[in-house]
């Protein structure tokens, strides 16, 4: 990595920090919504999420991403972006520099790059939306994965 001499900030230098903020503090999460216009009902949407205890610790990601919003959840704060194009867009920027959620990153970028065109379709990326989820401390109590809830949806006959 370059570093400017003159005090610049590189665009490698803010990659490889936001990777290193998003492997230590963040979650790449995948989430199964109901989706009225959706052909089958559904959708499954990657949501992208850093949580610090203050909310400047986060405050300077909407100024960083070009993207996002932040909320308190309790005591904590969340700079939190749903948007598939800007998550696709940031997952990208920071796959050479991730260690920890490279795997993740993976993942992610591939449910975003899949085409549901099909029950196949969705069922295939509802597999990774639950290969994802397993990678998630919160996730592994999960009753039902994502691939049960919506192949119950479709009857055998289907």
């Amino acid at each position: 990595m370059r570093a400017n001499s003159v005090g610049k900030e590189s665009v490698e230098a803010i990659n490889a920090y936001l990777a290193g903020f998003i492997d230590g503090d963040g979650s790449i999460m995948a989430v199964i919504e109901r989706h009225k216009a959706k052909k089958f009902g559904w959708r499954v949407r990657i949501v992208l999420k850093i949580t610090q205890k203050h909310q400047a610790d986060v405050k300077f990601l909407l100024k960083m991403t070009v993207c996002g919003a932040i909320s308190k959840n309790g005591e904590t704060h969340d700079w939190k972006t749903r948007d598939q194009n800007e998550i696709k867009r940031l997952l990208n920027q920071i796959s050479p520099y991730s260690r920890v959620k490279q795997n993740q990153v993976k993942i992610a970028l591939k449910i975003i790059d899949t085409l549901v065109l099909t029950k196949a379709d969705l069922i295939k990326v509802a597999k990774m939306a639950d290969a994802l989820s397993r990678y998630n401390v919160r996730s592994n109590n999960r009753r039902l994965n994502y691939v049960t809830k919506i192949q119950t949806l479709f009857s055998s006959n289907d």
